[in-house]
C-alpha cells in the first residue's frame, strides 16, 4: 500500500450503486460538454465567415449556448460527486497537489459564462467583434478541460505524488505523464466532433423558419463530425498506445469485458463514420450517444486497472444508511421531469422566435 494514499471513507450503500450512478450520469455530462464545444466552435467559425446566412447561423447557436453552459455544469456535479465517493482518497490528493490550477477553474468558468452571455445578448450590437467574446469563452473552456485532464490523470498515478516534496506550492501539473496530451486531445477533438453532430441535429428545428440556415448547419455539423471523428480514431489509438502496457493489454484480450467494450466501440466508430458521410443525422446521433457511453465505460475500466495495485472499490467499508439514496432517486426522478419540461419549453420558444 502506498503510504501517500489516505484511508478511504466509509460509504452508506454498496459500492455498485455508486458505480452505476457514475456511469449513468457521466455520459450525460460528456454529451452536454461536447455540445458546448461544438456549438461554440461552429458559431465562431460561422461568425468569422461574414456572409448573411453564416451570421444567422451564428446567432441561432449563440441563443442556445447559455443553456448549454448551465446543463454542462449541472450535469457535471453528479459524476464528480460519485467519483469522490468511490475514489476520493485519490482525487482529493491530486486536487491539493495542483490546487492553484484547480481553484482557477471557478474564475475561468465565470469568465466563460459572462463572455457567452454577452455574445448572446449583445450579438447584433457587437457585430463581428462578437467573435472575440465567443473565442475567449472557448479558450477558457479548453483551459478548464486541460485542468480537469491533469487532475484526473494525476489521481490515477500515486507514484507521481512524490513530486510534492519538490514543489509544495500547489502548482503541480502532470506534464510528465505520456498519456496526458493524447488523453486531452482525445476528449477535446471528440467533443468538437459530437458537438458538430449536435449542430446538425438542431438544424432540423430551423428547417421551416430558415431553410438556408438549416442547410448550412447540417452541412457544417456533419462535416465537422465526420472529419474530426477520423482524427479522433487516430488520437484514440495514440491514447491507447500511451497507456502503461499492463493497462493497455486489458483492452487487447487480457480482460474479456474491457476487450469486448473496446471492440464494440471501435466497430461503432467505423459505423458512425459511414452514416456521417451519408449525412444520416438521426441514426448517427443515436449511434454516437451509445459510443459516448462506451467511452465512459472504457474510461472507468482503465481507472480500475490503474488503481488495482492500491485499491479496489469493493473493499470499501459499508455503514448502511439507505434513506439518502432513496431521497436521491426521488429527487432525480422529479428533477428529470422538470428538465424534460424545461427543454420542451426552450425548443418551443426557439421555434417561435
Amino acid at each position: 500500500m502506498n503510504p501517500l494514499i489516505p484511508t478511504p471513507d466509509t460509504i452508506p450503500v454498496a459500492w455498485g450503486w455508486f458505480e452505476f450512478l457514475l456511469l449513468l450520469t457521466l455520459p450525460l455530462h460528456l454529451v452536454c460538454m461536447n455540445m458546448l464545444l461544438g456549438f461554440s466552435g461552429v458559431s465562431l467559425f460561422a461568425r468569422l465567415r461574414g456572409d448573411e446566412t453564416s451570421r444567422r447561423l451564428a446567432f441561432e447557436l449563440a441563443r442556445v449556448l447559455p443553456f448549454l453552459v448551465a446543463f454542462t455544469v449541472n450535469f457535471g456535479v453528479a459524476p464528480l460527486l460519485f467519483n469522490q465517493v468511490l475514489y476520493g482518497q485519490f482525487l482529493y490528493v491530486s486536487s491539493i497537489l495542483m490546487a492553484a490550477f484547480w481553484l482557477a477553474v471557478i474564475p475561468l468558468l465565470i469568465f466563460a459564462y459572462y463572455a457567452i452571455y454577452l455574445y448572446d445578448f449583445r450579438f447584433r450590437s457587437l457585430g463581428r467583434a462578437g467573435a472575440v467574446f465567443i473565442g475567449l469563452a472557448l479558450v477558457a473552456i479548453l483551459l478548464i478541460a486541460f485542468v480537469f485532464t491533469n487532475n484526473m490523470s494525476l489521481a490515477l498515478d500515486p507514484a507521481r505524488w512524490v513530486a510534492y516534496f519538490r514543489n509544495a506550492s500547489g502548482t503541480l501539473l502532470n506534464i510528465g505523464d505520456p498519456t496526458l496530451f493524447p488523453r486531452y486531445l482525445h476528449f477535446v477533438v471528440g467533443g468538437f466532433a459530437v458537438g458538430g453532430l449536435a449542430v446538425a441535429v438542431f438544424a432540423r428545428f430551423w428547417r421551416q423558419r430558415d431553410p438556408q440556415v438549416a442547410e448550412l448547419a447540417n452541412r457544417i455539423g456533419m462535416q465537422t463530425f465526420t472529419y474530426l471523428t477520423m482524427v479522433q480514431v487516430l488520437l484514440g489509438m495514440w491514447f491507447l498506445m500511451a497507456l502503461p502496457r499492463e493497462i493497455m493489454l486489458i483492452f487487447m484480450g487480457r480482460n474479456l469485458l474491457a476487450t469486448a467494450v473496446f471492440v464494440v466501440a471501435l466497430l461503432l466508430s467505423m459505423s458512425v463514420l459511414v452514416t456521417g458521410l451519408r449525412r444520416q443525422v438521426v441514426l448517427t446521433a443515436g449511434l454516437a450517444f451509445v459510443l459516448v457511453f462506451l467511452m465512459a465505460v472504457m474510461r472507468d475500466l482503465a481507472r480500475i486497472a490503474y488503481h488495482a495495485p492500491f485499491f479496489r472499490a469493493e473493499s470499501l467499508q459499508v455503514l448502511p444508511q439507505y434513506s439518502p439514496m432513496v431521497m436521491f432517486f426521488v429527487t432525480l426522478a422529479a428533477g428529470s421531469v422538470c428538465i424534460v419540461w424545461m427543454i420542451r419549453q426552450v425548443l418551443r420558444s426557439l421555434k417561435k422566435a
